[in-house]
């Protein structure tokens, strides 16, 4: 079923992790840069730094497990496979918050925030409001694709982001954007939810304090 929402669990095979560090440390180095400053590029030491920093320290295992804390799900929309993270409350009045990452970016922005907005008394925020956090990866982002077609611009993802609610059950819900994916919000009241729910968005841009109408 196209509407059909799927668990989703991180898991990247050893022999994929294990081909990365190969390239990686098998890389041809170029010599170095002529100056001392990034006139010519990034500098040659740095870009090396950065190498050993992803074939020898760091640790996906870590992070993997780290992302899978959370619960995550899949779904076709607009025939592209969606990736997001859906995070309820335990507070039976808490809000849905759709928060988009930016633009490149991924949901990973939101590793350090998603347990304090989804239970603020547990990280002794006290009584303040809590939210079931609802984080999508742009198509062609993250684990959202591999993306089949062009197109998936602002006003595709703002679409995209208003059936994903929809499906959730969401007919009223807040959202954060940020940069790129700011846009993406600004486009809402252009889709046409007006005249089906004329207060389904409770804020645009939370974290700009505005409010809004999803139209």
């Amino acid at each position: 079923m196209r509407a059909e929402i799927r668990p989703y669990r991180i898991s990247v095979g050893e022999d994929v992790l294990d081909d990365l560090k190969s390239r990686l440390r098998r890389t041809r180095w170029p010599e170095a840069e002529l100056v001392g400053d990034w006139s010519q590029g990034a500098p040659l030491k740095w870009i090396k730094d950065i190498c050993h920093y992803w074939a020898e320290v760091y640790d996906w295992r870590q992070r993997e497990a780290r992302l899978n804390r959370f619960t995550q799900f899949t779904t076709e929309i607009d025939g592209q496979s969606v990736h997001f993270l859906h995070v309820r409350s335990p507070e039976p009045d808490a809000v849905p918050l759709l928060v988009t990452h930016g633009w490149p970016g991924s949901v990973v922005e939101f590793r350090d925030v998603v347990g304090p907005l989804t239970n603020p008394r547990a990280h002794g925020a006290g009584d303040v409001p809590a939210f079931h956090v609802v984080a999508p990866s742009i198509p062609g982002f993250g684990f959202s694709g591999p993306t089949t077609e062009a197109g998936w611009g602002t006003d595709r993802v703002a679409r995209a982001w208003l059936s994903l609610m929809d499906r959730l059950g969401y007919e009223r819900f807040g959202a954060q954007v940020q940069d790129e994916a700011g846009f993406a919000g600004a486009r809402w009241p252009l889709h046409g939810a007006q005249a089906r729910a004329p207060e389904v968005l409770r804020g645009r841009a939370l974290a700009r304090g505005e409010a809004g109408t999803r139209k």
